[in-house]
């Protein structure tokens, strides 16, 4: 007995689930659309890669750099597989900048998730000019 009089008690984590454990703790699992949903951003985050916007079902959208380009994800417990559908703005060296952004992805994502990217996939949909994209008209000299 201690001098107040109690038995001293052993802190013992392992049976204790209260006192938190390693056994007790649960694990982290993200749904597919938040790892789509943070590709999505950090692609649309780029100034040279935009998605499609307006329409209905696809039908009547058009190219938008300032919205998010489509992303899907195919998540192996911690591993993903991304498909990234994006339109680009142009010219401009389309190899380099897909391979940027393909990078800027699988480090933001293993960032901000602790998901390791093993494979990007980049479909460019379409390409626009920044004249074309500050309103849609073009001025002819």
């Amino acid at each position: 007995m201690n001098p107040q009089g109690a038995q001293a008690q052993s802190l013992d984590t392992r049976k204790d689930p209260v006192a938190g454990s390693i056994d007790a703790r649960g694990h982290t699992v993200l749904a597919n659309k938040v790892v789509e949903k943070i590709a999505s951003q950090v692609a649309g985050d780029e100034a040279v890669a935009g998605g499609s916007s307006g329409g209905f079902l696809g039908i009547g959208a058009h190219a938008d750099l300032t919205s998010r380009p489509k992303v899907s994800v195919e998540l192996s417990g911690n591993m993903a597989t991304l498909r990234v559908d994006v339109g680009m703005l142009y010219p401009a060296p389309l190899r380099q900048a897909t391979e940027d952004l393909r990078q800027r992805i699988r480090d933001r994502v293993m960032e901000l998730t602790g998901v390791e990217v093993r494979h990007v996939d980049i479909k460019v949909s379409w390409l626009t000019t920044a004249d074309a994209d500050a309103g849609g008209e073009r001025k002819l000299l």
